[in-house]
């Protein structure tokens, strides 16, 4: 139990009695009711807003039911004060003593601090990248892919099961266009010179396609027409771009435990399922679509198709599940994926690029119909990243065709660099990824300021053994001070932003929260530049110096536990 659960216990023990003394009426809604820190340090250490939340519901006046509350936890000995502000908030302040065990806590509890249970028995499939099957890995995919990744990491460390799964596009014409272009560099691999035309894959990634399909087949497939060899390329290009692709996550430290193939999702007859069990619910009719406003093309006629009654569910339109011929849409196939999904998970995330948000309401409305609302699913949007060098945008790769490949960037500045990097801005906000600013040494790059927290931290044992300080015994934590003691308290917040990151399904807060906790850290250590006796290291003064390493290493852990959460390693030391 983490300190902010534990005064949530505490407090719900507060308002038990005041229910039993007749004081509070029994039965009333308590979800509302938060512990947190207050914005304003200077008025304590917690804060809770249960009298503004109760009042009402009690038919009481808040700052009358907050002096009840408040008179009750005064009678806790971790708290040293407690006091009400304004029309009904009540703040604590803790004692040292809480803070101190605090940070024991941390240092017992280690690689765990931070984790919990919250989310058992809850299982999250979270679905992300899902590129194409076309090419390799670029810098388009790599954001979406690292959001995803942390995020289930982040829903793991709270206790979900959770599903990392690819929908591999595999059906559709892009498909066809790739084995299109893998038959020509078949043939250019069994000596014909080629000329690629535009609409086919111009790539040098197809080439070992073609050479390993020239050396399994020979000549057999050189002039013969389309229907011989389209469907073999198409299922080998297929095979070895998926290869590629997990060669390329692979980089970045991503494994997903399922790839799920929309080509045998349709040979199974999964849309048939969907359509059957919607239009058993009258959720499916026959109909034709609206006119397209303005001036109609030439060649529009009403046609009449299967639609979804998307718009019982929020959506602006009913949407068709088939095309005129006959072929489902991508909405209908897309549909009874998730139908699928639904059937082994609790709740469904997918990781999208922004480009698709126009499709969100349909699939949005689509998923609660076929789970009657019982499936929470969110929609994650990530913007692309902008590349540049040294504020200029970064020339496409020659070598791979059109595109900056994942495997080029992580190659030349790390993974652990672009993971954090990915993580430092909201999803959905715009991100500039400089390959100048990535690695810069700078309180300005996120991604080297708390890597350094870290390496301090580990530096102190190496520093002490060097002056042959003998560190080893007991720490007295009574000698931290009120400064000291500061960071302890924000080190404790760690356990609350990992819960509050998962329920919102935003790992950037992980990133955020680190980059403030090695800030105090920096502050800290740089006061000892200034004041030799506020150094972290005290040659005369082995006792606090065993203190304020207690304290560092207990710093260190939280930023390797929350650095292990976005898929990044915690460096020893920095070159």
């Amino acid at each position: 139990m983490t300190l902010y659960t534990r005064f949530a216990a505490h407090l719900d023990a507060a308002l038990d009695a005041l229910v039993a003394s007749g004081a509070l009426p029994a039965g009333l809604e308590r979800r509302a009711v938060t512990v947190e820190p207050p914005r304003d340090t200077t008025h304590g250490d917690l804060a809770t807003n249960a009298a503004m939340v109760l009042a009402k519901p009690a038919g009481t006046n808040p700052r009358a039911l907050a002096e009840k509350i408040a008179a009750e936890l005064e009678k806790l000995d971790e708290v040293s004060a407690v006091s009400v502000a304004g029309p009904g908030f009540i703040n604590l302040t803790l004692t040292d003593a809480t803070w101190r065990g605090e940070l024991a806590a941390i240092e017992t509890v280690g690689d765990a601090y931070g984790r919990s249970q919250t989310g058992a028995g809850v299982t999250v499939n979270i679905e992300y990248v899902s590129a194409n099957p076309t090419g390799p890995m670029h810098m388009g995919h790599c954001r979406g892919a690292v959001v995803g990744d942390a995020l289930a990491s982040l829903l793991e460390a709270v206790g979900h099961t959770v599903i990392r799964e690819y929908y591999v596009n595999d059906a559709g014409g892009q498909v066809d266009v790739l084995a299109r272009s893998g038959h020509l560099r078949y043939r250019e691999a069994l000596g014909e010179t080629i000329e690629i035309p535009e609409g086919l894959y111009p790539g040098e990634y197809l080439k070992p396609v073609g050479e390993r399909l020239a050396a399994e087949h020979g000549d057999a497939f050189v002039g013969k027409d389309e229907s011989a060899w389209l469907a073999l390329f198409r299922k080998e290009a297929v095979a070895d771009m998926l290869a590629m692709i997990r060669s390329d996550l692979a980089l970045l430290g991503i494994h997903h435990d399922l790839f799920s193939s929309e080509a045998e999702l349709q040979a199974a007859g999964k849309p048939e399922e969907a359509e059957a069990w919607l239009r058993a619910r009258d959720l499916i009719y026959d109909g034709v679509l609206e006119a397209p406003k303005g001036e109609l093309p030439d060649d529009w006629e009403p046609v009449e198709l299967p639609l979804f009654r998307s718009t019982r569910f929020g959506d602006d339109q009913d949407r068709p599940i088939r095309k005129s011929n006959g072929a489902w849409t991508y909405f209908g196939a897309d549909m009874a994926y998730h139908f699928q999904k639904a059937q082994s998970a609790d709740q469904l995330i997918d990781i999208w690029g922004a480009d698709h948000a126009g499709t969100v309401k349909r699939i949005v409305a689509a998923v609660t119909a076929l789970t009657e609302g019982k499936t929470r699913f969110d929609v994650k949007l990530v913007q692309m990243v902008r590349l540049l060098r040294a504020g200029e945008p970064v020339k496409m790769s020659k070598r791979s065709g059109n595109f900056v490949t994942l495997a080029d960037v992580v190659n030349e500045v790390g993974k652990d660099v672009v993971r954090f990097t990915m993580l430092t801005r909201k999803a959905d906000a715009q991100m500039d990824f400089d390959f100048a600013k990535v690695v810069e040494a700078s309180k300005d790059n996120p991604v080297f300021y708390v890597q350094y927290a870290h390496a301090r931290v580990a530096s102190l044992h190496r520093k002490a053994a060097e002056a042959g300080m003998d560190v080893s015994g007991e720490a007295d934590l009574s000698l931290l001070d009120t400064r000291e003691l500061a960071l302890v308290k924000l080190a404790a917040q760690f356990p609350r932003v990992v819960e509050g990151a998962a329920a919102a399904r935003e790992p950037h807060r992980i990133a955020f929260y680190l980059y403030d906790l090695a800030a105090e850290f920096h502050a800290l250590w740089n006061m000892g530049n200034d004041d030799p006796g506020r150094r972290f290291l005290l040659a005369d003064n082995v006792p606090v110096t065993r203190a304020r390493l207690f304290l560092a290493d207990a710093i260190g852990q939280v930023i390797r536990n929350g650095l292990k959460m976005m898929g990044v390693e915690a460096v020893q030391e920095l070159s």
